[in-house]
């Protein structure tokens, strides 16, 4: 056996993982940090933690265009920013409007961008990567997304 025939079959062996599997893997990755993060945020069901009103209130800036702003409404971004943190990522692992829920991750995570510049590499983009893939291929067969349609290809990618 050649060594480009052992490549080969090394290549279709590593191919044959089932998108299925992969997409549920992704779907898990991404919503642990920020399913993690949205716990440190509420005291209590419906109850914002004080420390968040002033973060967003008074720490968190967006840094736009070399300026840092503070944030409109830090009230309503603290709450938007806590729920989405929870409701978001447990989508995303039921595969329940995978798209959509993907899509939220995805703005959240261009506005934590904003508010943390230097986090780019080691988490922004990784997150922004799983969120674009997840909103071009789905949830897949195992979600729910693919169940409740009754067909796998409304779900999104499969094999």
């Amino acid at each position: 056996m050649t060594l480009r025939a052992i490549a080969a079959r090394g290549e279709a062996l590593i191919a044959s993982v089932p998108i299925m599997l992969v997409l549920l893997v992704l779907r898990i990755a991404l919503a642990v940090p920020f399913f993690r993060s949205g716990l440190t945020k509420w005291d209590a069901p419906f109850v914002l933690a004080p420390s968040q009103f002033f973060l967003f209130g008074q720490e968190f800036r967006l840094h736009i265009l070399g300026n840092a702003f503070p944030y409109p409404f830090p009230t309503i971004a603290a709450y938007l920013a806590a729920t989405g943190e929870i409701v978001l990522p447990i989508l995303l692992v039921l595969g329940l409007g995978t798209r959509f829920a993907a899509l939220g991750i995805l703005v959240m995570t261009a506005v934590i961008q904003l508010t943390v510049p230097e986090g780019w590499a080691n988490f922004h983009l990784p997150w922004a990567a799983m969120a674009l893939a997840l909103m071009a291929y789905g949830g897949g067969r195992l979600s729910a997304d693919g169940w409740l349609a009754g067909n796998p290809d409304l779900a999104g990618a499969h094999r």
